[in-house]
């Protein structure tokens, strides 16, 4: 994806040289590049000159500031993206979830991941079983096996996300045989 990347970073480049109005969907596109291509600073100016043009931030704007702080591991701005998508009236899609949940995990961050989660059962939010799994066997190794547990019967009793949590792994791989 470089090469498409810096085809955009051009399109852009001559925007700008000819002045071409740009509107949410080519800041969203550079900032996805930007997220991409773990560039969080460069993001972060983007959106105050999005702001700055009167321009209001979307669901894909936060998506694209919460994906790209989470992979480049500074998991705290990556949360107060988060944040603002909420304080802004955005429904959370399930691609943030890909993202936060694991650089949260990766940081040591488990109780934030725990939180998350519960949070994603009772705002009743889509999120993918496999991370959901992962967060739960973070939380095992990480000792804390009761909110673990807690993660795993939220996803029993829900009636909208249609996946079995296991406490470990090596639980998961007995269920398939």
């Amino acid at each position: 994806t470089k090469g498409h990347f810096e085809q955009g970073e051009e399109i852009w480049s001559r925007m700008v040289e000819k002045d071409v109005a740009r509107d949410i969907r080519s800041y969203n596109a550079r900032l996805l590049g930007l997220a991409l291509e773990v560039k969080s600073e460069e993001m972060v100016g983007l959106f105050e000159e999005l702001k700055g043009n009167g321009i209001k931030p979307d669901v894909f704007t936060f998506t694209a500031l919460v994906r790209g702080c989470a992979g480049e591991g500074k998991v705290d701005e990556a949360k107060m993206w988060y944040k603002e998508l909420e304080k802004n009236g955005f429904r959370p899609m399930k691609l943030i979830f890909s993202s936060l949940l694991p650089a949260m995990c990766k940081a040591g961050d488990l109780e934030s991941a725990f939180e998350l989660c519960k949070e994603i059962f009772s705002k009743r939010l889509l999120v993918d079983g496999d991370i959901m799994q992962e967060v739960v066997d973070e939380l095992v190794k990480g000792s804390k096996r009761e909110e673990a547990e807690e993660i795993v019967e939220l996803a029993k009793k829900n009636e909208y996300l249609q996946f079995k949590l296991c406490l470990s792994s090596e639980e998961l791989s007995l269920i398939h045989i």
